[in-house]
């Protein structure tokens, strides 16, 4: 019996009925899977006590758990959200109970409780939580993973589940659910790791306490389980500071098309399967702009000079905590298409492919790395990533139109 999984749908361009004169020129939005969440994040109400509290509460409520970043899940496909009666053993009062002044004062840093993260309103909930003018059913999510002050209770709770049926995703990455449960889980997932990953303050050193519904951490000025808890100055208390709010990675990746548009360049590392390309990718460095990195990226890891660089679509990627912005680029002229692999000894190989092998990999030879190739695959052809990669989102647009009509013969053909 296979164990294949039909890959999710993308998600739909936001207002894509909305007529505009920049869809007539440009066409529609390009949106990338983990991207387009379906909840109203109202970040301005996080820092809002009531509307917190009251959202924690409602009986609409749903919780996705997380245990080392794994959320729980029916099957492959299907998140299983819990509710605050199925987290009262390890959760037994709100921790939004008290106004947030006086839970900063009160901090206490031998106690710890379940991370938890507000994510936003499912606003189709017409029946759900209401505030202000806002309706929709809360949506959190929570860290279940065992700590000392609550091991026993969140051990024997993810036993419960377990002896149910449900099970926790089984490694690093969750690619199979739909777009917009996708999106959602994206969303909790870089949340939690970013605040267990900033439990220590990095300018004075002492535990940080999570506020804000999960969306901000703090360095207290006291700590109750000192002697005086008073603590010493510390700057992150006074300014802005990379300690304070979530952290994103911006990262390129791009689709570089050789100086006649008939080729694309593709790398490989040799950890992935025979066969198996991609677009080349790296992080943006500190004081440098998308275009430049992209242009430094591809010279540093395939010896490419590029020419014009162009902003096609992003993708949140929350592994950790990325954003790939997706870029297209072309070469000037042969000189510049030379490869040579001897500065950044990343890629075991970069080659240009002709078009026509991108499309018919596209059709046959798609698939994630942990996967074997299709049935439709012949042995010794281009394999590529899958849909909800952005990569897959590059190439495809170099090979089957729209973005690019009128630069690569396929495209211009293609005429979509």
């Amino acid at each position: 019996m296979s164990n294949y999984l039909a890959p999710p749908e993308l998600p739909k361009p936001a207002h894509v009925d909305r007529d505009s004169a920049l869809g007539r020129k440009f066409g529609k939005e390009v949106v990338n899977y983990f991207g387009s969440s379906p909840l109203n994040r109202l970040s301005f109400l996080r820092e809002d006590h009531d509307f917190v509290a009251g959202a924690f509460a409602h009986s609409s409520t749903k919780f996705i758990a997380y245990k080392n970043l794994s959320p729980l899940i029916d099957s492959p496909t299907e998140i299983h959200y819990v509710t605050w009666e199925d987290l009262k053993s390890i959760l037994p009062e709100s921790p939004f109970a008290k106004p947030e002044k006086e839970i900063i004062d009160g901090f206490d840093s031998r106690k710890a409780e379940p991370q938890l993260v507000f994510l936003g309103l499912d606003e189709t909930d017409k029946d759900g939580y209401t505030f202000k003018n806002y309706t929709g059913s809360p949506h959190f999510a929570i860290d279940v993973t065992p700590k000392k002050q609550y091991q026993q209770a969140a051990e024997d709770l993810s036993k419960k589940w377990l002896d149910s049926g449900l099970k926790f995703v089984e490694g690093m990455r969750a690619m199979n659910f739909p777009a917009l449960v996708a999106a959602e889980y994206a969303q909790g997932r870089h949340y939690l790791d970013w605040n267990a990953r900033n439990t220590y303050c990095g300018t004075c050193g002492h535990k940080t306490l999570s506020v804000n519904a999960g969306a901000k951490r703090v360095c207290p000025p006291k700590d109750q389980s000192e002697d005086p808890p008073e603590r010493d100055a510390c700057s992150t208390r006074t300014t802005l500071s990379n300690l304070t709010f979530p952290r994103t990675d911006p990262t390129i990746i791009v689709a570089v098309l050789s100086h006649d548009s008939k080729r694309l360049l593709l790398g490989r590392q040799k950890r992935w399967p025979p066969y198996w390309f991609s677009t080349l990718a790296g992080f943006i460095e500190p004081a440098e702009s998308v275009e430049d990195a992209v242009r430094r990226e591809v010279w540093e890891e395939s010896g490419v000079v590029l020419s014009r660089v162009l902003i096609h679509s992003t993708q949140p990627w929350p592994y950790p905590a990325n954003l790939m912005i997706g870029a297209i680029a072309q070469v000037a002229s042969p000189e510049d298409e030379k490869i040579k692999l001897d500065n950044d000894p990343e890629l075991e190989t970069a080659k240009w492919f002709e078009l026509d092998e991108i499309k018919e990999a596209l059709e046959n030879g798609v698939s994630s790395l942990g996967e074997a190739a299709p049935s439709g695959y012949k042995e010794g052809n281009l394999r590529l990533p899958p849909r909800t990669a952005i990569a897959n989102q590059l190439i495809s647009s170099v090979v089957e139109g729209g973005f690019l009509e009128g630069v690569t013969p396929l495209a211009t053909k293609s005429n979509m």
